[in-house]
């Protein structure tokens, strides 16, 4: 599996970034991307499957440190090339990301 994240667009009027997120799971059904920026809703933000199988989805997050999580088909995978791993207020390990 494979993931790239991206950082572009950022503007310090706004104070947030368009952070880009793959994740490659050509098998998948589903891929959906949850985190504290989204109050760990499983459904808000769907990735869309890539011609090469792999997955995206590009969000404006403001900047700090931000706590999230792949779910292929519905089953919680960590970021491998995540900055971090750690350990969320759920006790569960979660993927960490950091923005200026």
């Amino acid at each position: 599996m494979e993931v790239r994240m991206n950082t572009t667009d950022k503007t310090s009027r706004e104070a947030t970034e368009m952070v880009g997120f793959s994740y490659d799971a050509p098998h998948a059904q589903s891929v959906y991307l949850t985190g504290d920026f989204n109050a760990w809703n499983h459904t808000s933000d769907p990735m869309q499957r890539q011609a090469d199988g792999s997955w995206f989805l590009q969000l404006r997050l403001s900047s700090g440190r931000h706590h999230y999580q792949f779910l292929v088909d519905g089953e919680p995978v960590l970021d491998p090339h995540a900055m971090y791993i750690t350990l969320e207020d759920r006790q569960e390990n979660v993927s960490f990301i950091a923005l200026d």
